[in-house]
């Protein structure tokens, strides 16, 4: 019985298939088997940050000692810690009694409640300047001693 032209080439598509497919899979077996040395596989880090194959010149190399690595920069200290901090009043609610105090240097911004206040009597407005003391309270940050200047 004859074979239809139709037959033939899906036969003749079928075996490339398997064909190619047997090539990929040589492919992969033979990159597996292909494995980098250490030092193939090895990136180094030149003077300007950039990734690169070379390794470092040994002539450049300069010891550093642990201590004058800086992890984090600290917040930046009032010279006097005595001193008083200045800010301006970025919010205050008069009728809940309390409001917010952003620091001139540092934009740090510190909750402020009337009864932290130097003089109780004194009226706090957006945008008043003030000095005050900042204290650490279970909340955060609080300005204490606030006065107008």
């Amino acid at each position: 019985m004859a074979e239809t032209f139709s037959k033939r080439e899906r036969r003749k598509k079928k075996i490339e298939k398997k064909r190619e497919k047997e090539l990929r899979r040589d492919e992969r077996r033979n990159t597996v088997t292909q494995r980098k040395t250490l030092e193939e596989m090895m990136a180094y880090v030149d003077e300007n940050g950039n990734l690169s194959d070379t390794p470092p010149d040994p002539k450049n190399v300069r010891k550093i000692a642990a201590d004058e690595i800086a992890i984090a920069v600290p917040k930046a200290a009032p010279a006097d810690p005595e001193a008083l901090l200045t800010g301006v009043i970025s919010y205050f609610d008069p009728v809940k009694g309390y409001g917010f105090v952003v620091n001139e240097l540092t934009k740090e911004r510190l909750f402020v409640h009337v009864t932290g206040l130097a003089q109780p009597d004194t009226e706090l407005n957006m945008g008043d300047k003030v000095s005050y003391t900042a204290t650490r309270s279970d909340r955060g940050m609080q300005a204490i001693s606030v006065m107008k200047r």
